[in-house]
């Protein structure tokens, strides 16, 4: 069967676009899940109408996916284990694309039936701990060794800072109204009729931007996990970047023939095979341990064998499909570990550090791009989860977090506090939860107003939240295994 210019066989073909469908439904169940907080405010202040609000956000859902740079979507993948992330065609590499996707839905989609405001974010990520320690468990390494805990820490920081920024933000702002706006419209609940013409543009205009931030933020963790399954399946287009010209090959050459003679001042004389290098950094990449003379020596050799491979041809085309596969793992782990160097300050010298991030940067670009038509396929599914499915968490949201009825300046507190929130995490690639913060900042708007807040909700909120990433760690860790056993046991897959 031939599939985007590569012949695959039919149960590939099968296995590819089942891959595909999952991460779509991830993004439309997020898109009815998370972005339900968007549109709550506005439902609940009568700004807009239920069906022209869903619709509204999912337009900016939309926008947002197509303008999004794709840092977040392979910071989430970068938490993923290296030698799954390297062989994501193998049958171990299918069994974590499935189980990470499988759980994260079954999650969300419990969550939602409850009407609990969870967080996607929190669901994907724990998804994919499990099934970096159960490979790290089944293949008998070091237990933990499978999960990139730098990564993970980083990851873990914002998504537990955002609800606080979004409790303390978004009181404190609606504090800061009442001392400054003497409109006491403002601070009136509803009274089942549209509030006045500035109310409803603050409104939509904060509702709008939620929206398209939640877009640029949580569409690109589907867009990540749908390029890796495009780079296992049929590597032969998608593999290496397909946008790059002869120039862009040249560039990588040039940069490669600069940096080595720095990489092997940190490891004079030594000289390891292919298989080697790629050991010492496939080993650095897994573990918190201090690059040794061997991770320099294989840097050093990668980067020269990455120079001898592209010089002097024209575009990727001219290397086999086998190739594609093997440069991109070798470009993946010399970009991942130079990253990684550079991040522990290992290298010092100014023109050094420069030198060697212009050569990460460039590196990754060849790597880590998103088709244009997989932006609009997790735009479209995002866009139409947002307009599918929103009351539960609407209600929640609207009418149980605080005891009294949403003003319009609590609404409009809590969501410019999530825009700025996720508009800052989206601009440096942190994955944060757009519920965590919206819903805390609805809190926090409660708080300060001594509105009351309904505390077994909270509660029930709290307790959702406490538990998405251990329950999601063992769905991860349990369907994984599962799902390896019957790829290679019972169909024969490796």
């Amino acid at each position: 069967m031939h599939v985007f210019g590569q012949d695959i066989s039919i149960a590939t073909a099968i296995a590819l676009f089942l891959a595909l469908g999952l991460a779509l439904s991830f993004e439309f169940v997020n898109g009815f899940h998370d972005t339900a907080n968007a549109v709550a405010t506005v439902i609940y202040t009568h700004t807009l109408e239920p069906v022209y609000a869903v619709v509204w956000s999912g337009l900016w859902n939309l926008i947002g996916v197509l303008v999004s740079n794709g840092a977040v979507a392979f910071s989430v993948v970068s938490l993923l284990p290296v030698e799954l992330v390297l062989n994501v065609g193998s049958g171990a590499g299918f069994a974590m694309v499935f189980s990470l996707l499988i759980s994260a839905i079954i999650w969300n989609l419990g969550t939602w039936y409850f009407g609990l405001p969870a967080s996607s974010s929190h669901t994907l990520i724990g998804s994919i701990m499990g099934v970096g320690l159960a490979n790290s468990w089944i293949n008998g390494h070091v237990f933990g060794e499978g999960v990139n805990w730098a990564k993970a820490q980083e990851v873990f920081t914002s998504l537990l800072l955002s609800p606080i920024v979004g409790f303390v933000g978004a009181g404190l702002l609606l504090l800061l109204l009442k001392a400054m706006v003497k409109r006491p419209e403002l601070y009136k609940s509803p009274e089942g009729k549209p509030p006045p013409f500035w109310i409803r543009l603050l409104l939509m205009g904060t509702c709008t931007g939620v929206s398209y931030y939640h877009g640029s933020n949580d569409g690109q963790k589907g867009m990540g996990l749908i390029v890796l399954i495009l780079v296992g399946i049929v590597p032969g287009a998608f593999a290496l970047n397909p946008y790059a010209k002869p120039a862009d090959l040249a560039h990588i050459v040039q940069e490669a023939r600069m940096v080595e003679p720095y990489l092997r001042s940190h490891a004079p004389g030594g000289v390891l095979s292919s298989q080697e290098a790629t050991d010492e950094l496939s080993a650095y990449l897994k573990t918190t341990g201090k690059a040794s003379e061997r991770t320099w020596e294989a840097l050093a050799g990668r980067s020269r064998e990455v120079a001898i491979e592209l010089d002097g041809r024209q575009n990727y085309s001219d290397l086999n499909i086998e190739q594609r596969k093997g440069f991109r793992s070798d470009i993946y782990l010399l970009g991942e570990s130079i990253a990684k160097l550079v991040k522990q300050h290992k290298v010092t010298d100014p023109t050094e550090v420069k030198a060697l991030t212009g050569f990460q940067k460039t590196l990754q670009a060849e790597t880590k791009f998103i088709p244009i038509w997989v932006k609009f396929a997790v735009a479209l599914a995002l866009g139409l989860g947002t307009m599918i499915g929103w009351k539960r968490i609407v209600v929640t949201v609207g009418e149980k977090i605080g005891k009294e009825h949403l003003t319009y300046a609590q609404g409009a507190s809590a969501e410019i506090v999530a825009m700025i929130t996720i508009g800052l995490a989206d601009s440096y690639g942190l994955p944060v939860s757009t519920t965590h913060v919206l819903s805390s900042g609805v809190a926090g708007t409660m708080a300060a107003n001594h509105s009351g807040l309904q505390m077994e909700t909270m509660r029930n909120i709290l307790l959702a939240w406490v538990l998405t990433l251990p329950v999601c760690v063992l769905l991860g860790a349990g369907i994984f295994s599962a799902s390896l056993y019957l790829i290679l046991h019972v169909f024969g897959v490796s």
